[in-house]
């Protein structure tokens, strides 16, 4: 155990040793992300008997948490594997390729899971372009030290505005281009919430 503590708290494995735990991260993250979401889904969404439900519980769970693993394993290991190229040191360049080179991989094959992370990381990386509302610290040396800023008010609102008017307008006139669990969610409310045939219907179920 003594052998193995020093190990783990050696400076010369931690690079090694950082690249397991960015697996682990990964994983839990990925079933705490995803297990809710995906028991909420089956519930409100889920089709089949009981059964089913829960073999898709858990099958949407194990993948979104082992490729999470996997994109920060292969994110860090490209990182380190260019560091020592370079003779220890980072370039801005480095986080992108491993980045690129690691989403590729992972992220590359089109399913429902991958889809809906893409997506996500999409609109966040669109977003960060919106104008922030203090100075951003981005010229700190310290990773630590560096802290989230909320876009500024007055571009979100007209990016909030321009993105619900957009995607209303694709919902209507070309709908096979939104991602179907948006889709799904979409014809919920704006479509099934046209048709009744009782009162049953209008304030209890969907016909």
């Amino acid at each position: 155990m003594d052998t193995l503590q020093s190990i783990v708290t050696n400076p010369a494995y931690h690079d090694y040793l950082a690249i397991l735990k960015g697996a682990r991260n990964g994983f839990v993250y990925g079933v705490k992300v995803r297990f809710p979401h995906a028991v909420v889904m089956s519930i409100l969404f889920g089709r089949g008997d009981w059964r089913t439900r829960l073999w898709n519980i858990y099958r949407a769970t194990r993948q979104h948490a082992f490729n999470l693993a996997k994109f920060v394993t292969l994110y860090k290991t490209f990182l380190l594997v260019q560091r020592k190229a370079n003779g220890g040191k980072e370039r801005s360049s480095d986080t992108f390729m491993a980045g690129l080179l690691g989403g590729y991989i992972v992220f590359g094959d089109r399913n429902a899971v991958n889809e809906q992370i893409v997506l996500y990381v999409v609109s966040r990386v669109i977003s960060s372009f919106l104008p922030r509302a203090g100075r951003s610290a981005s010229n700190s040396s310290a990773d630590s030290a560096i802290k989230p800023l909320p876009p500024d008010s007055r571009y979100f609102t007209v990016f909030a505005a321009l993105s619900w008017g957009a995607v209303m307008w694709l919902f209507r006139h070309h709908g096979e281009t939104i991602q179907p669990g948006m889709f799904n969610s979409m014809t919920y409310l704006y479509r099934d919430s046209e048709t009744w045939s009782n009162l049953r219907t209008l304030l209890w179920h969907n016909t």
